[in-house]
Protein backbone atom coordinates (compact mmCIF):
# COMPACT_ATOMS: atom_id res chain seq x y z
CA UNK A 1 0.00 0.00 0.00
CA UNK A 2 1.46 3.33 -1.12
CA UNK A 3 0.91 6.26 1.21
CA UNK A 4 0.18 9.89 0.50
CA UNK A 5 2.95 12.29 1.44
CA UNK A 6 1.07 13.60 4.48
CA UNK A 7 0.63 10.03 5.75
CA UNK A 8 4.34 9.37 5.32
CA UNK A 9 5.07 12.60 7.16
CA UNK A 10 2.89 11.49 10.07
CA UNK A 11 4.70 8.14 10.25
CA UNK A 12 8.03 9.96 10.21
CA UNK A 13 6.95 12.18 13.09
CA UNK A 14 5.70 9.13 15.01
CA UNK A 15 9.20 7.63 14.87
CA UNK A 16 11.11 10.80 15.63
CA UNK A 17 12.19 11.74 12.11
CA UNK A 18 12.54 15.55 12.03
CA UNK A 19 9.76 17.05 9.89
CA UNK A 20 8.05 20.42 9.59
CA UNK A 21 4.45 21.17 10.48
CA UNK A 22 1.87 20.08 7.93
CA UNK A 23 -1.95 20.19 7.81
CA UNK A 24 -4.20 18.52 5.24
CA UNK A 25 -7.04 20.45 3.61
CA UNK A 26 -9.75 19.44 1.18
CA UNK A 27 -11.06 22.94 0.35
CA UNK A 28 -9.40 26.33 -0.23
CA UNK A 29 -11.10 27.64 2.93
CA UNK A 30 -9.65 24.79 5.00
CA UNK A 31 -6.24 25.53 3.48
CA UNK A 32 -6.46 29.17 4.54
CA UNK A 33 -7.54 28.22 8.07
CA UNK A 34 -4.64 25.75 8.27
CA UNK A 35 -2.17 28.46 7.30
CA UNK A 36 -3.65 30.87 9.84
CA UNK A 37 -3.27 28.27 12.60
CA UNK A 38 0.35 27.55 11.66
CA UNK A 39 1.45 31.17 11.68
CA UNK A 40 4.48 30.63 9.45
CA UNK A 41 6.19 33.22 7.25
CA UNK A 42 6.41 30.75 4.34
CA UNK A 43 4.11 27.92 3.25
CA UNK A 44 4.23 25.19 0.65
CA UNK A 45 0.91 24.01 -0.78
CA UNK A 46 1.39 20.47 -2.07
CA UNK A 47 -1.00 18.26 -4.07
CA UNK A 48 -1.55 14.93 -2.36
CA UNK A 49 -1.45 12.31 -5.10
CA UNK A 50 0.35 8.99 -5.32
CA UNK A 51 2.59 9.92 -8.22
CA UNK A 52 5.72 11.93 -8.82
CA UNK A 53 6.34 15.08 -10.85
CA UNK A 54 3.82 17.24 -9.01
CA UNK A 55 5.97 20.33 -9.06
CA UNK A 56 6.50 20.19 -12.82
CA UNK A 57 2.76 20.54 -13.50
CA UNK A 58 1.91 23.13 -10.87
CA UNK A 59 0.99 20.76 -8.06
CA UNK A 60 3.41 22.40 -5.59
CA UNK A 61 3.22 26.15 -4.91
CA UNK A 62 4.89 28.55 -2.48
CA UNK A 63 2.81 31.04 -0.52
CA UNK A 64 3.61 33.70 2.06
CA UNK A 65 0.18 34.55 3.45
CA UNK A 66 -2.99 32.62 4.27
CA UNK A 67 -4.66 34.42 1.37
CA UNK A 68 -2.00 33.16 -1.03
CA UNK A 69 -2.37 29.67 0.44
CA UNK A 70 -6.11 29.78 -0.25
CA UNK A 71 -5.50 30.91 -3.82
CA UNK A 72 -2.87 28.20 -4.41
CA UNK A 73 -5.15 25.51 -2.97
CA UNK A 74 -8.00 26.61 -5.26
CA UNK A 75 -5.68 26.19 -8.24
CA UNK A 76 -4.38 22.77 -7.19
CA UNK A 77 -7.51 21.06 -5.89
CA UNK A 78 -9.24 19.22 -8.72
CA UNK A 79 -6.14 19.10 -10.89
CA UNK A 80 -5.40 15.96 -12.88
CA UNK A 81 -1.82 14.85 -12.34
CA UNK A 82 -0.90 11.81 -14.43
CA UNK A 83 -4.43 10.47 -14.14
CA UNK A 84 -4.74 11.22 -10.42
CA UNK A 85 -7.34 13.78 -9.33
CA UNK A 86 -6.16 16.03 -6.49
CA UNK A 87 -8.72 15.76 -3.68
CA UNK A 88 -6.57 17.13 -0.87
CA UNK A 89 -3.55 19.34 -0.36
CA UNK A 90 -1.02 19.55 2.44
CA UNK A 91 -0.16 22.97 3.81
CA UNK A 92 3.44 22.59 4.94
CA UNK A 93 5.67 24.99 6.78
CA UNK A 94 8.39 26.39 4.55
CA UNK A 95 12.11 25.91 5.22
CA UNK A 96 15.22 28.01 4.59
CA UNK A 97 17.13 25.35 2.63
CA UNK A 98 20.91 25.30 2.36
CA UNK A 99 21.43 21.82 0.85
CA UNK A 100 19.23 19.07 -0.61
CA UNK A 101 20.04 15.37 -0.21
CA UNK A 102 18.43 12.02 -1.03
CA UNK A 103 17.93 8.84 0.99
CA UNK A 104 15.91 5.68 0.58
CA UNK A 105 15.80 2.11 1.80
CA UNK A 106 13.87 -0.52 -0.08
CA UNK A 107 13.32 -4.23 -0.50
CA UNK A 108 15.69 -5.63 -3.13
CA UNK A 109 13.74 -8.73 -4.12
CA UNK A 110 16.22 -9.95 -6.72
CA UNK A 111 19.05 -10.04 -4.16
CA UNK A 112 16.82 -11.08 -1.23
CA UNK A 113 18.01 -8.23 0.94
CA UNK A 114 17.48 -4.54 1.56
CA UNK A 115 19.15 -1.75 -0.35
CA UNK A 116 19.97 1.71 0.95
CA UNK A 117 20.53 4.51 -1.56
CA UNK A 118 21.89 7.91 -0.66
CA UNK A 119 23.17 11.01 -2.42
CA UNK A 120 24.30 14.51 -1.54
CA UNK A 121 22.46 15.60 -4.70
CA UNK A 122 18.77 15.45 -3.88
CA UNK A 123 15.76 17.40 -5.06
CA UNK A 124 15.79 16.03 -8.60
CA UNK A 125 14.45 12.90 -10.27
CA UNK A 126 16.54 10.18 -8.70
CA UNK A 127 16.04 7.95 -11.75
CA UNK A 128 17.60 10.68 -13.92
CA UNK A 129 20.54 11.03 -11.54
CA UNK A 130 21.05 7.25 -11.47
CA UNK A 131 21.27 7.16 -15.28
CA UNK A 132 23.22 10.33 -15.98
CA UNK A 133 25.61 10.28 -13.01
CA UNK A 134 25.44 6.88 -11.31
CA UNK A 135 28.56 7.61 -9.32
CA UNK A 136 26.62 10.32 -7.44
CA UNK A 137 24.22 7.75 -5.98
CA UNK A 138 25.65 5.45 -3.33
CA UNK A 139 24.05 1.98 -3.24
CA UNK A 140 24.72 0.02 -0.06
CA UNK A 141 23.36 -3.54 0.42
CA UNK A 142 21.78 -4.09 3.84
CA UNK A 143 21.78 -7.54 5.44
CA UNK A 144 18.23 -8.27 6.71
CA UNK A 145 19.66 -10.01 9.77
CA UNK A 146 21.75 -7.00 10.75
CA UNK A 147 19.78 -4.03 9.42
CA UNK A 148 21.03 -0.47 9.73
CA UNK A 149 22.84 0.20 12.99
CA UNK A 150 25.04 3.18 13.84
CA UNK A 151 28.03 1.72 11.99
CA UNK A 152 25.98 1.01 8.85
CA UNK A 153 24.36 4.46 8.97
CA UNK A 154 27.80 6.03 9.14
CA UNK A 155 28.97 3.87 6.23
CA UNK A 156 26.01 5.05 4.14
CA UNK A 157 26.82 8.66 4.95
CA UNK A 158 30.51 8.22 4.12
CA UNK A 159 29.88 6.44 0.81
CA UNK A 160 27.38 9.13 -0.21
CA UNK A 161 30.08 11.77 0.34
CA UNK A 162 28.56 13.91 3.10
CA UNK A 163 30.91 16.45 4.68
CA UNK A 164 32.20 15.40 8.07
CA UNK A 165 30.44 18.32 9.74
CA UNK A 166 27.03 16.90 8.74
CA UNK A 167 27.79 13.18 8.96
CA UNK A 168 26.58 12.53 12.50
CA UNK A 169 23.33 14.48 12.07
CA UNK A 170 22.47 12.74 8.78
CA UNK A 171 23.35 9.32 10.20
CA UNK A 172 21.03 9.95 13.14
CA UNK A 173 18.13 10.72 10.78
CA UNK A 174 18.91 7.61 8.71
CA UNK A 175 18.62 5.50 11.86
CA UNK A 176 15.18 6.95 12.54
CA UNK A 177 14.09 6.33 8.94
CA UNK A 178 15.25 2.73 9.32
CA UNK A 179 13.08 2.58 12.42
CA UNK A 180 10.10 3.60 10.25
CA UNK A 181 11.01 0.93 7.69
CA UNK A 182 11.25 -1.92 10.18
CA UNK A 183 8.57 -1.07 12.72
CA UNK A 184 5.94 -0.21 10.09
CA UNK A 185 6.79 -3.22 7.87
CA UNK A 186 7.55 -1.05 4.86
CA UNK A 187 8.97 -2.09 1.50
CA UNK A 188 10.08 1.44 0.67
CA UNK A 189 10.96 4.54 2.68
CA UNK A 190 12.21 7.43 0.57
CA UNK A 191 13.02 11.07 1.35
CA UNK A 192 13.66 13.47 -1.50
CA UNK A 193 14.67 15.98 -0.49
CA UNK A 194 16.31 15.36 2.85
CA UNK A 195 17.56 18.87 3.52
CA UNK A 196 19.97 20.85 5.64
CA UNK A 197 18.59 24.25 6.60
CA UNK A 198 20.65 27.39 6.93
CA UNK A 199 20.92 26.84 10.68
CA UNK A 200 22.25 23.28 10.11
CA UNK A 201 19.11 21.29 10.94
CA UNK A 202 18.48 18.08 8.97
CA UNK A 203 14.82 17.71 7.91
CA UNK A 204 12.73 15.30 5.87
CA UNK A 205 10.80 17.68 3.61
CA UNK A 206 9.10 15.03 1.48
CA UNK A 207 8.34 11.37 2.04
CA UNK A 208 7.30 8.32 0.09
CA UNK A 209 6.38 5.14 1.96
CA UNK A 210 5.06 1.79 0.72
CA UNK A 211 3.75 -0.66 3.31
CA UNK A 212 3.73 -4.44 3.01
CA UNK A 213 0.08 -5.48 3.02
CA UNK A 214 1.14 -9.02 3.94
CA UNK A 215 2.06 -7.60 7.35
CA UNK A 216 -1.28 -5.85 7.85
CA UNK A 217 -2.26 -8.30 10.60
CA UNK A 218 0.48 -6.72 12.74
CA UNK A 219 -0.75 -3.20 12.08
CA UNK A 220 -4.50 -2.73 12.55
CA UNK A 221 -3.89 1.02 12.51
CA UNK A 222 -2.74 0.79 8.88
CA UNK A 223 -6.33 0.22 7.86
CA UNK A 224 -6.93 3.91 8.48
CA UNK A 225 -4.31 4.77 5.86
CA UNK A 226 -6.20 3.23 2.94
CA UNK A 227 -7.46 5.63 0.30
CA UNK A 228 -11.10 4.63 0.09
CA UNK A 229 -12.03 7.69 -1.95
CA UNK A 230 -10.27 6.36 -5.04
CA UNK A 231 -10.34 2.62 -4.36
CA UNK A 232 -12.25 0.58 -6.91
CA UNK A 233 -15.46 -0.54 -5.12
CA UNK A 234 -15.19 -4.06 -6.53
CA UNK A 235 -11.60 -4.35 -5.34
CA UNK A 236 -12.67 -3.08 -1.92
CA UNK A 237 -15.47 -5.66 -1.79
CA UNK A 238 -13.10 -8.46 -2.80
CA UNK A 239 -10.59 -7.37 -0.18
CA UNK A 240 -13.25 -7.55 2.53
CA UNK A 241 -13.90 -11.14 1.45
CA UNK A 242 -10.19 -12.02 1.46
CA UNK A 243 -9.97 -12.45 -2.33
CA UNK A 244 -7.01 -11.61 -4.56
CA UNK A 245 -8.86 -9.48 -7.12
CA UNK A 246 -7.75 -6.78 -9.55
CA UNK A 247 -10.14 -4.99 -11.91
CA UNK A 248 -8.82 -4.61 -15.47
CA UNK A 249 -9.87 -1.85 -17.83
CA UNK A 250 -11.77 -2.58 -21.01
CA UNK A 251 -12.48 -6.29 -20.49
CA UNK A 252 -15.74 -8.24 -20.78
CA UNK A 253 -14.72 -11.77 -19.68
CA UNK A 254 -14.60 -12.33 -15.93
CA UNK A 255 -11.77 -14.64 -14.81
CA UNK A 256 -11.67 -17.01 -11.83
CA UNK A 257 -8.77 -19.40 -11.28
CA UNK A 258 -6.91 -21.15 -8.50
CA UNK A 259 -3.32 -20.02 -8.34
CA UNK A 260 -1.74 -16.78 -9.56
CA UNK A 261 0.22 -18.49 -12.32
CA UNK A 262 -2.86 -20.19 -13.74
CA UNK A 263 -4.86 -16.97 -13.60
CA UNK A 264 -2.12 -15.05 -15.41
CA UNK A 265 -2.06 -17.74 -18.12
CA UNK A 266 -5.84 -17.54 -18.35
CA UNK A 267 -5.66 -13.79 -18.91
CA UNK A 268 -3.30 -14.41 -21.82
CA UNK A 269 -5.43 -17.07 -23.53
CA UNK A 270 -8.60 -14.99 -23.10
CA UNK A 271 -6.85 -11.93 -24.53
CA UNK A 272 -5.69 -13.99 -27.51
CA UNK A 273 -9.05 -15.68 -28.05
CA UNK A 274 -10.88 -12.38 -27.70
CA UNK A 275 -8.94 -10.56 -30.39
CA UNK A 276 -11.28 -11.69 -33.15
CA UNK A 277 -14.32 -10.58 -31.11
CA UNK A 278 -12.97 -7.35 -29.72
CA UNK A 279 -13.23 -8.52 -26.11
CA UNK A 280 -10.71 -9.22 -23.36
CA UNK A 281 -10.25 -10.23 -19.71
CA UNK A 282 -12.10 -8.07 -17.19
CA UNK A 283 -10.25 -8.98 -14.02
CA UNK A 284 -7.67 -11.05 -12.17
CA UNK A 285 -9.21 -13.23 -9.44
CA UNK A 286 -7.25 -15.95 -7.68
CA UNK A 287 -9.38 -17.97 -5.26
CA UNK A 288 -6.34 -19.89 -4.03
CA UNK A 289 -6.17 -23.54 -3.13
CA UNK A 290 -9.44 -23.94 -1.26
CA UNK A 291 -12.34 -23.46 -3.67
CA UNK A 292 -15.13 -23.92 -1.14
CA UNK A 293 -18.71 -23.04 -2.00
CA UNK A 294 -18.47 -19.79 -0.04
CA UNK A 295 -15.17 -18.79 -1.64
CA UNK A 296 -16.56 -19.52 -5.08
CA UNK A 297 -19.77 -17.65 -4.27
CA UNK A 298 -17.79 -14.66 -3.03
CA UNK A 299 -15.68 -14.66 -6.19
CA UNK A 300 -18.69 -14.91 -8.47
CA UNK A 301 -20.51 -12.24 -6.47
CA UNK A 302 -17.65 -9.78 -7.04
CA UNK A 303 -17.28 -10.55 -10.74
CA UNK A 304 -21.01 -10.56 -11.48
CA UNK A 305 -21.19 -7.15 -9.83
CA UNK A 306 -19.00 -5.74 -12.59
CA UNK A 307 -21.31 -4.23 -15.24
CA UNK A 308 -18.59 -4.70 -17.87
CA UNK A 309 -18.61 -8.50 -17.47
CA UNK A 310 -20.70 -10.44 -20.00
CA UNK A 311 -19.37 -13.95 -19.34
CA UNK A 312 -17.25 -15.67 -16.70
CA UNK A 313 -14.45 -18.16 -17.33
CA UNK A 314 -13.82 -20.46 -14.35
CA UNK A 315 -10.47 -22.17 -14.96
CA UNK A 316 -9.42 -24.60 -12.23
CA UNK A 317 -6.64 -27.16 -12.07
CA UNK A 318 -7.30 -29.66 -9.32
CA UNK A 319 -4.33 -30.26 -7.10
CA UNK A 320 -4.59 -30.17 -3.33
CA UNK A 321 -8.21 -29.20 -3.86
CA UNK A 322 -9.72 -31.89 -6.11
CA UNK A 323 -11.96 -31.08 -9.07
CA UNK A 324 -15.02 -32.67 -7.47
CA UNK A 325 -14.71 -30.27 -4.53
CA UNK A 326 -14.44 -27.36 -6.96
CA UNK A 327 -17.48 -28.59 -8.89
CA UNK A 328 -19.52 -28.88 -5.70
CA UNK A 329 -18.36 -25.38 -4.82
CA UNK A 330 -19.59 -24.01 -8.14
CA UNK A 331 -22.98 -25.74 -7.81
CA UNK A 332 -23.48 -24.57 -4.25
CA UNK A 333 -22.22 -21.08 -5.10
CA UNK A 334 -24.89 -20.75 -7.78
CA UNK A 335 -27.47 -21.89 -5.24
CA UNK A 336 -26.21 -19.28 -2.75
CA UNK A 337 -26.30 -16.50 -5.35
CA UNK A 338 -29.69 -17.50 -6.73
CA UNK A 339 -31.16 -14.77 -8.93
CA UNK A 340 -27.98 -12.70 -8.52
CA UNK A 341 -26.25 -15.13 -10.90
CA UNK A 342 -27.32 -13.89 -14.32
CA UNK A 343 -24.27 -14.22 -16.57
CA UNK A 344 -23.03 -17.35 -18.42
CA UNK A 345 -20.20 -19.37 -16.86
CA UNK A 346 -17.72 -21.36 -18.92
CA UNK A 347 -16.02 -23.94 -16.70
CA UNK A 348 -12.86 -25.83 -17.47
CA UNK A 349 -11.68 -28.40 -14.93
CA UNK A 350 -8.51 -30.47 -15.12
CA UNK A 351 -6.26 -32.38 -12.77
CA UNK A 352 -7.07 -34.35 -9.65
CA UNK A 353 -10.45 -36.15 -9.87
CA UNK A 354 -11.48 -34.25 -13.00
CA UNK A 355 -13.96 -36.87 -14.27
CA UNK A 356 -15.96 -36.74 -11.05
CA UNK A 357 -15.91 -32.96 -11.12
CA UNK A 358 -17.29 -32.83 -14.64
CA UNK A 359 -19.95 -35.42 -13.75
CA UNK A 360 -21.16 -33.26 -10.85
CA UNK A 361 -21.53 -30.23 -13.11
CA UNK A 362 -23.25 -32.24 -15.84
CA UNK A 363 -25.78 -33.69 -13.38
CA UNK A 364 -26.47 -30.26 -11.93
CA UNK A 365 -27.24 -29.07 -15.47
CA UNK A 366 -27.35 -25.42 -14.48
CA UNK A 367 -28.53 -23.36 -17.48
CA UNK A 368 -25.76 -20.79 -17.01
CA UNK A 369 -22.89 -23.33 -16.99
CA UNK A 370 -21.04 -24.57 -20.07
CA UNK A 371 -18.40 -27.26 -19.51
CA UNK A 372 -15.33 -27.28 -21.74
CA UNK A 373 -12.46 -29.79 -21.88
CA UNK A 374 -9.56 -27.54 -22.78
CA UNK A 375 -8.28 -24.17 -21.65
CA UNK A 376 -8.07 -22.76 -25.18
CA UNK A 377 -11.53 -24.02 -26.05
CA UNK A 378 -13.02 -22.57 -22.89
CA UNK A 379 -11.35 -19.21 -23.49
CA UNK A 380 -12.68 -19.10 -27.02
CA UNK A 381 -16.19 -19.98 -25.86
CA UNK A 382 -16.16 -17.38 -23.07
CA UNK A 383 -14.95 -14.72 -25.53
CA UNK A 384 -17.61 -15.72 -28.06
CA UNK A 385 -20.37 -15.46 -25.45
CA UNK A 386 -19.07 -12.08 -24.25
CA UNK A 387 -19.13 -10.82 -27.84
Amino acid sequence: MDLFEYQARDLFAKHGVPVLAGIVATTPQEAREAAESMGSALFVVKAQVKTGGRGKVGGVKLARTPEEVEQAASQILGMDIKGHTVRRVMIAEGADIAEEYYFSVLLDRSERRYLAMCSVEGGMEIEQLAVERPEALARIPVDPDEGIDEAMARRIVDEAGFPEADADAVAAVILKLWDVYVKEDATLVEVNPLVKTVDGTILALDGKVSLDENAAFRHPDHDELEDRDTENPLEAKAKEKGLNYVKLDGGQVGIIGNGAGLVMSTLDVVAYAGEQYGVGPANFLDIGGGASAQVMADGLDVILGDPDVRSVFVNVFGGITACDEVANGIVKALEILGDAATKPLVVRLDGNNVEEGRRILEEAAHPLVTIMDTMDGAAARAAEIAA
